[in-house]
């Protein structure tokens, strides 16, 4: 598997890999890894939902926290990031017509790789927009997916001065005038990394030096700012996923996870949505920042307890 995952020095790729791409019904290619436990009793399988601007790679180190646990883990690189295919000829714009692009990878990635190869029962980890995507494929897979856990789920945008519903809307009639394909926030991924002080996704130095130094050694994996179009799906997703007669049908039992220093998506928007869901419940963890899983250990340990806590394993599988 050395050359469908890149390491670097200090991120190395898990030693209980496998993996490839399969080809979506639009024909888009989707690399996907798979990764065995290493200790018994076997748990079951994690599919792992990564977010925005995220690639398989990130997440070796929770791959392997999960295979120590006794956990399989399921990964895909969504379309238009990573090492999947890019859907504009400008490889770092983020696009994407419809996030129900996303939820059908899902589906696929379902039907084709979890279900056949991996072990049950399945549970599903998501992160801020893998997390919305989790949402919005809840109810097919009410019985194929066991518990969720949700982290940071990016439903608004905190200090936002219009609705979510308004961003849709602006968004919307940008690309109705052919704009779809315009950055709609921070443009080309920048030359040189910004500086350690200035993030605003993680207060660990030497996980954050990890991550850049990921896009660093393998740029093709990097993307830079959301289009216009991405970011009027990720608002539609948003308002589809908050629509009472949507909740009222999510029936797969999810632990929403919120970060108390988030500054990526609004907090507030993620504790309404946890209070309001009939089969969720909220862990909120203070201090931490939007990327809990790329935390200082203070802060992952408490969302690793949580898990440990909320998917309990099972000998019956």
């Amino acid at each position: 598997m050395t050359d469908l995952f890149h390491h670097t020095e200090d991120n190395p790729a898990p030693q209980n890999a496998a993996g490839g791409f399969f080809t979506t019904r639009d024909r888009k290619k989707i690399r996907y890894g798979v990764f065995t436990a290493v200790t018994r009793p076997l748990q079951g399988t994690v599919v792992l939902l990564t977010g925005r601007n995220e690639c398989i790679e990130k997440y070796f180190e929770t791959i392997r926290n999960l295979a120590d646990r006794g956990f399989g883990v399921a990964i895909l690189d969504w379309r238009g990031q990573g090492d999947s295919s890019r859907l504009l000829k400008n490889r770092q714009r983020g696009y994407v017509r419809s996030f129900r692009d996303y939820t059908r990878d899902l589906e696929q990635f379902f039907e084709e790789i979890v279900l056949p190869d991996c072990r049950g029962p399945y549970y599903i980890l998501a992160h801020s927009t893998g997390a919305v995507i989790a949402l919005l494929a809840s109810p097919s897979m009410v019985n194929r997916v066991r518990r969720m856990v949700l982290l940071t789920p990016f439903l608004a945008v905190p200090d936002l001065p219009v609705s979510i519903s308004t961003v849709r809307r602006v968004c919307a009639l940008f690309c109705a005038l052919g704009l779809g394909r315009l950055y709609a926030a921070l443009g080309p991924r920048p030359k040189s990394p910004p500086p350690f002080e200035v993030n605003k996704v993680t207060s660990d130095p030497e996980r954050y030096r990890r991550n850049v130094g990921i896009y660093e050694a393998w740029p093709q994996l990097a993307l830079g700012g959301p289009t216009i179009r991405w970011l009027k799906a990720a608002a539609a997703a948003a308002e589809a996923v908050s629509d009472p007669d949507f909740m009222a049908r999510v029936q797969v039992p999810m632990l929403i996870v919120a970060a108390g220093a988030d500054r990526v998506v609004s907090t507030k928007a993620v504790e309404a949505y946890a209070r309001k869901l009939r089969v969720g419940s909220l862990l909120m963890i203070d201090g931490a920042e939007h990327e809990i899983l790329q935390e200082r250990d203070i802060y992952r340990e408490q969302l690793l307890a949580a898990f440990d806590a909320f998917i309990p394993g099972t000998g019956d599988a």
